[in-house]
C-alpha cells in the first residue's frame, strides 16, 4: 500500500501549519473546521426537514405519507452506501472522494430548494444522504491521518462530535427560523456554505493515495441491491396505507424488496471483496448495539415527526414555535456530549444503555396516554415525552457507539461501524415511514404512538432490568 503523503511532507502548505504534540497550527485548526463543519451540516440535514414537512407538504400538495419521504429518503442514501462509501474512499483517496462529495452536495441543495417537482426534491434528498455517507465517516479517517495518535487526535474527534451533536439542534432551530420565511430557504442554505468549506477544503485538506490492493472492486452490485432492497420495503409499508396490504403495489414492493435482498446476499456470498464480513455480525455485542441504537433513533424521529404533524397540521403552530418546542429533546444532547467519556467510565455502557433504553418506552406510552382530545397542552401533553426521548439520548447514545466496537478487532472496526451506522440510518428511514403510514391511515394518533413504543421496546429487550442489577457497579466496557 502506498503510503499517504503526511502533513510534515508538505500536505498544508507551511512549517507553521505542520502538527506538533499539544499545539495545533494555523492548517490544523482550518481542516478541523472544514471537517466539523460539514459534520454539522450532515447532522442537521435530519432535523431541518421535519419542522418544514407541513409547510413542503402544503405547499407542494404532498400529504404525509409522500413528504415523509424527504426524512425517509436522506436517511436511506445515508444508511444504503455507508459500505460502499468506505471502500470507494479506500480506493479513490479520501481528498479526492471528500471534495467530489462535498460539491454534489452543494448542487442538490441548490436544486431542492429550486425545484416545485416532488420527486426531484425526494430524489435530492436522497442524494444528499449519498453525499453524507461519503463524507461524515471519511471525515473521521482525515483525522486520524492529520493528528497525532493521542490527546491531540482524541481532542479533534471531540470537536468533531460535538459539531455532530450540535448539528441536529441546530437543524430544528434553523429550520424553524427559515421555514418561517419560505420552506425553499431550509433546502438552500447548505449550499453555500457548504461551498465554502469547499474552497477551504481544497487548500487544507491533505493529499493522500489510493489503496492499491483495493483495485476498482467496490462493491457497487451489493451497494445497489441493499440500498434497492431496503428503499422497496420503505415504499411497500407506506403503500399499505394507500391501498391495502393486498394491493398489486403492495405486494410488488415487498416481492421487490425480498428478491433485491437476496440479490445482495448472492453478491456478497460470491464477491472477492464482500462488503460486509458475517464473522463481523457473529459477534453478539456489535449486533445488540445495532439493534439498541436502531430503536432509540428510530423511536426519537418518529415521535418527533408524529408532535410536528400534531402541533403544526392540527394546532396550527407556526415551524418556529415547533422548532423550539422540541429543543428539550435534542439540546441536551449536546451539553453532554463532552461528558460521555467519564459517564460511561463512572457507569459503564451496559447501565447507561439499559437505562436509557426505557426512557424511549416511557415517552412513547405516556404520549399515547396524553394523545387524545381536541386541544394540546404542551406543558403536558408534548413536553414530559419530549424530555424523557432526549434523556433516552443522553444516557444511551453514546455508550451504544462505544459498546459497538469495544469487542471488535481492530482489523474489522470500520466494517463494524459502517455496519452499526447503517442500522441507525435504516430506523432512521423505515419508522418515520411506518408512522405516516398508520397517521395516512386513520387510524388516529394514538395507534401512531403505540407503533413507536413498540419500536422502541426492541431497544429494552437486550437490557433487561436483571441485566442492569447483573452490571451493577462491575461493567466497564
Amino acid at each position: 500500500m502506498t503510503r499517504p503523503r503526511s502533513v510534515a511532507e508538505g500536505a498544508w502548505g507551511s512549517p507553521e501549519a505542520r502538527p506538533t504534540a499539544g499545539r495545533w497550527g494555523a492548517g490544523q485548526w482550518g481542516l478541523l473546521i472544514v471537517l466539523a463543519g460539514n459534520m454539522l451540516i450532515d447532522a442537521l440535514e435530519v432535523s431541518v426537514v421535519i419542522v418544514a414537512l407541513p409547510s413542503v407538504g402544503a405547499d407542494l400538495r404532498m400529504p404525509l405519507v409522500s413528504s415523509q419521504w424527504l426524512v425517509s429518503g436522506f436517511a436511506l442514501g445515508f444508511g444504503g452506501l455507508l459500505l460502499f462509501g468506505a471502500r470507494v474512499v479506500e480506493g479513490l483517496g479520501r481528498r479526492r472522494v471528500y471534495l467530489a462529495a462535498l460539491l454534489a452536495f452543494a448542487a442538490a441543495s441548490l436544486m431542492a430548494g429550486l425545484t416545485s417537482e416532488p420527486w426531484l426534491l425526494i430524489a435530492m434528498r436522497f442524494v444528499k444522504g449519498c453525499c453524507a455517507a461519503l463524507t461524515a465517516p471519511t471525515g473521521l479517517a482525515i483525522i486520524g491521518a492529520a493528528f497525532r495518535e493521542g490527546p491531540d487526535r482524541d481532542r479533534a474527534v471531540s470537536v468533531y462530535a460535538f459539531f455532530g451533536a450540535a448539528g441536529f439542534t441546530s437543524g430544528l432551530l434553523l429550520s424553524g427560523a427559515l421555514t418561517g420565511v419560505g420552506w425553499r430557504w431550509a433546502f438552500l442554505f447548505p449550499a453555500p456554505a457548504v461551498l465554502v468549506l469547499l474552497v477551504l477544503g481544497l487548500r487544507l485538506v491533505p493529499v493522500d493515495e489510493p489503496s492499491p490492493s483495493t483495485g476498482r472492486s467496490f462493491g457497487a452490485t451489493g451497494a445497489a441491491s441493499f440500498t434497492g432492497a431496503l428503499s422497496a420495503l420503505v415504499y411497500g409499508v407506506m403503500s399499505v396505507s394507500r391501498a391495502g396490504w393486498s394491493a398489486p403495489p403492495t405486494v410488488i414492493a415487498f416481492a421487490l424488496a425480498a428478491l433485491l435482498a437476496a440479490v445482495f446476499v448472492t453478491a456478497e456470498r460470491f464477491a472477492r471483496q464482500p462488503l460486509i464480513r458475517i464473522e463481523v455480525l457473529a459477534n453478539t455485542m456489535l449486533v445488540r448495539s445495532m439493534l439498541g441504537a436502531a430503536a432509540l433513533n428510530g423511536s426519537y424521529l418518529g415521535l418527533l415527526l408524529l408532535a410536528t404533524e400534531r402541533l403544526q397540521t392540527q394546532h396550527g403552530w407556526s415551524p418556529w414555535q415547533t422548532a423550539l418546542a422540541f429543543l428539550p429533546a435534542s439540546a441536551p444532547v449536546v451539553v453532554t456530549t463532552l461528558l460521555t467519556q467519564r459517564l460511561v467510565k463512572r457507569f459503564g455502557t451496559a447501565r447507561l444503555i439499559a437505562l436509557g433504553a426505557l426512557c424511549p418506552v416511557a415517552a412513547c406510552l405516556l404520549y399515547a396516554v396524553r394523545a387524545s382530545g381536541t386541544t394540546v397542552r404542551y406543558t403536558t401533553d408534548v413536553l414530559p415525552s419530549l424530555l424523557l426521548m432526549g434523556a433516552g439520548f443522553v444516557l444511551a447514545f453514546a455508550a451504544l457507539n462505544i459498546q459497538a466496537t469495544s469487542r471488535i478487532a481492530a482489523s474489522e472496526r470500520a466494517t463494524a461501524t459502517a455496519l452499526y451506522q447503517t442500522a441507525v440510518q435504516f430506523a432512521a428511514a423505515l419508522i418515520p415511514a411506518v408512522v405516516a403510514a398508520v397517521v395516512a391511515s386513520g387510524a388516529g394518533e394514538r395507534t401512531a404512538a403505540l407503533s413507536i413504543l413498540a419500536v422502541a421496546l426492541v431497544g429494552v429487550l437486550p437490557y433487561g432490568a436483571d441485566r442492569v442489577v447483573a452490571h451493577h457497579g462491575s461493567t466497564r466496557e
